[in-house]
C-alpha cells in the first residue's frame, strides 16, 4: 500500500486581533524547547509561516491524526510565546511579510523583488510514495487533468489585504507568479523530466531543483511524487480528504502507466484555464471537466473525479471515507466559502480569523 505523507503551512498570528504575527523564529526555538520531535517544524519562506510535515502514514485514519496532533502541537508551542496559528491560505487582514534572513530567502528577495515579498500563502503538499522515478512521471504525466480539482476541494484563500479577491483560492493565483510554478507537458519517460529540470536549473533563473515548482513533481528527498496544487485547508478533515484523493489518483496513474495507456493531453494552456477556473469559482460554480475541459458543475466534475479514482480507493478501503468527504464540501462549502459566511455574518475580517483559529484545531 502507497504511503502519504502531509506538510501544511500555517499562519501565525494574534490571537486576540488576529493579525498576522512575524514569530516563526521564536516558536520554533520554543518547539525545540519543548522537545518537540526533530523535522516536524520547519521554517518558511516568511517569518509569519510554520510548516509542519507529518510521517509516511499507510493508514489515512492515522494521517487524520497526525495532522491534527501537529496542529494542535503546534497552537499549543505558538501560544506559549503569545500568538497561534490558522489554517488559512492567505491572511484575510492587510500584512506586511517579513523575509526570512536566511541565503536561500535573500537570493529569492533579491531575484524575483516584489514576488518574494508578497508571497505570503499558505499550500497543502501531498506526497504519495512511488516505486521509482519512471513510475514517478509515469504519474505525473496522467495527474495533471486532475489537479485542478483538488484545488477547488481546498480553495480556502478568498481574502486578500483585507478585500475579497473575487476567488476561491486566490493563493493559487499569487503562487503562479513563480516562474517555475504551474502545469507541465507530459515528459514520457524520467531521463526527460530530470533533462528538464536540469536545463530550468542551468538558466539561472532559479536557484536550484528545490525552486522547480510544478503542480506534480518527484520530490528531491523522498520516493514521492509531491502534490502542490491545494490551499491549506481550514479542517483537518479536508485535508485528510485531499490526502486521500491525491493517493487515489496516484495508484490510478500508476496503473493506467505500466498498463501502457496513453496520458490524457489537453496541452498546457488549458491546464492552465482549468486552474485558474478553479482558483475563481471552487466549489460554487463551474469547472472544467479533466476530460473533456469544457464547463460543468462542481458537482458533477468532483464526481467525475471520485469515478476515476473508484477502483482504486475502493481496493485501499478508503472509498467511503473519499465519497463522505466529498459530499460533505459540496453541501458545507469549502474554507472559503465558510470564511465568507463569516464575514458576512460578523461584518469584520478580525473576526473571521479568530473563528478560523478554532477551525483550525477541530
Amino acid at each position: 500500500m502507497r504511503t502519504v505523507g502531509v506538510e501544511e503551512e500555517l499562519l501565525l498570528v494574534d490571537p486576540e486581533t488576529g493579525e498576522p504575527r512575524a514569530m516563526s523564529a521564536a516558536v520554533l526555538a520554543r518547539a525545540e524547547r519543548d522537545g518537540a520531535e526533530r523535522d516536524v517544524f520547519e521554517k518558511e519562506l516568511h517569518e509569519q509561516m510554520l510548516e509542519f510535515a507529518t510521517h509516511p502514514q499507510s493508514s489515512m485514519e492515522s494521517l487524520h491524526a497526525e495532522i491534527v496532533r501537529c496542529r494542535k502541537e503546534a497552537a499549543g508551542h505558538a501560544g506559549e510565546i503569545g500568538c497561534t496559528v490558522a489554517a488559512l491560505a492567505t491572511s484575510p487582514l492587510p500584512v506586511s511579510p517579513s523575509v526570512g534572513v536566511n541565503r536561500r530567502y535573500q537570493w529569492m528577495e533579491e531575484q524575483y523583488g516584489i514576488a518574494t515579498r508578497e508571497q505570503l500563502v499558505m499550500g497543502c503538499h501531498v506526497h504519495v510514495s512511488v516505486e521509482s522515478d519512471e513510475e514517478g512521471v509515469g504519474v505525473v504525466d496522467r495527474l495533471r487533468p486532475w489537479l485542478p480539482v483538488l484545488t477547488a476541494l481546498s480553495a480556502n484563500s478568498p481574502f486578500w489585504q483585507g478585500t475579497d479577491s473575487g476567488y476561491s483560492s486566490y493563493r493559487s493565483r499569487v503562487w503562479q507568479r513563480w516562474p517555475s510554478a504551474g502545469p507541465t507537458e507530459v515528459f514520457g519517460s524520467a531521463a526527460r523530466y530530470h533533462r528538464r529540470v536540469a536545463d530550468m536549473v542551468a538558466t539561472g533563473a532559479i536557484l536550484d531543483e528545490g525552486m522547480v515548482y510544478f503542480d506534480a513533481r518527484l520530490s528531491q528527498r523522498y520516493p514521492t511524487v509531491e502534490i502542490r496544487v491545494s490551499d491549506v485547508c481550514l479542517h483537518a478533515e479536508t485535508a485528510s480528504l485531499i490526502a486521500t484523493l491525491a493517493r487515489g489518483l496516484v495508484e490510478t496513474a500508476a496503473r493506467e502507466w505500466k498498463a501502457g495507456r496513453e496520458p490524457l493531453d489537453p496541452g498546457v494552456s488549458l491546464l492552465r484555464l482549468a486552474a485558474w477556473q478553479a482558483a475563481r469559482s471552487g466549489l460554487t460554480g463551474e469547472l472544467l471537466h479533466p476530460e473533456s475541459m469544457r464547463r460543468m458543475s462542481a458537482e458533477a466534475v468532483v464526481r467525475a473525479l471520485l469515478d476515476h479514482v473508484t477502483e482504486a480507493l475502493e481496493e485501499l478501503g478508503d472509498l467511503e471515507r473519499a465519497r463522505e468527504g466529498c459530499a460533505g464540501l459540496l453541501r458545507g462549502g469549502n474554507g472559503a466559502r465558510v470564511q465568507r459566511e463569516l464575514l458576512e455574518r460578523t461584518g469584520s475580517l478580525r473576526d473571521v480569523v479568530t473563528e478560523c483559529i478554532r477551525h483550525t484545531q477541530t
